[in-house]
């Protein structure tokens, strides 16, 4: 097993997300206890449109983790953005199913905290969906906690 390969790009290769993307929206779909239509209804479309708005207001980064034995084909991405105010989120994170517990993800989140340290970041953020409590346990391991739940009326 060769060690896996991180880049570092911008929304001009936001596209290459997709299939990742839509495994995530699959996964996200799977656990959400009522928020389920949301994920029905999001498309990567409209995805791509939220970050090229982040990209065109702040900073937007794309980290992609591939994998040289497969092809070089990439097995999770992290999308973080900073904004004019110096706010760091971390927009989307993914790893393939196959290639978790494998320090991926604490990589990718670990390059976008020192890209918001090296730009000033005054605070830094992530949101877990509901249905997704269990990764507030990853999260936590880099000094994310939960500060408040937001409570959104359901209009389905």
């Amino acid at each position: 097993m060769s060690p896996i390969r991180y880049r570092t790009t911008d929304i001009t290769e936001i596209d290459r997300i997709r299939p990742l993307w839509a495994q995530l929206n699959a996964y996200m779909h799977k656990k959400a206890k009522t928020f389920r239509s949301h994920y029905e209804q999001m498309t990567f479309a409209r995805r791509k449109a939220y970050f090229e708005k982040l990209a065109v207001s702040g900073s937007l980064r794309l980290d992609l983790a591939s994998d040289p034995e497969n092809g070089g084909s990439d097995v999770g991405y992290c999308v973080s953005s900073l904004s004019p105010e110096k706010s760091g989120e971390i927009e989307s994170i993914f790893v393939e199913e196959a290639y978790r517990s494998r320090g991926i993800g604490s990589a990718l989140i670990k390059r976008a905290l020192a890209w918001f340290g090296e730009h000033g970041s005054v605070q830094n953020r992530v949101s877990v969906s509901d249905g997704n409590e269990r990764a507030w346990e990853f999260y936590r391991k880099f000094g994310f906690y939960p500060r408040m739940m937001v409570l959104e009326q359901k209009k389905d």
